[in-house]
């Protein structure tokens, strides 16, 4: 498989991933807002800086010529246990 393709593949996935990290960031910033107010702060920062992540991500779909179906499997693994909540 040719790299371009290998990253045809795996961009909808580390799409996916960042709006899953969004999500808990989010989550989090919302559970100390009130004691932490300075904590929540900075999650809501790193949410804004994801959203750039992911628009970066979706412009590389885009001009990589968008999503190809991983036939192989071989292109990727996923870690189980990767998330710690």
């Amino acid at each position: 498989m040719k790299d371009i393709d290998k990253v045809r593949v795996m961009l909808p996935h580390w799409i996916e991933h960042n709006q899953g990290h969004k999500a808990e960031f989010l989550k989090w910033a919302e559970k100390l807002v009130t004691d932490t107010p300075q904590l929540a702060s900075l999650f809501h920062r790193a949410v804004a800086d994801l959203d750039k992540v992911q628009t970066a991500l979706e412009e590389a779909l885009d001009r990589s010529g968008g999503p190809l179906e991983d036939t192989s499997h071989h292109g990727h693994q996923h870690h189980a246990g990767h998330h710690h909540h």
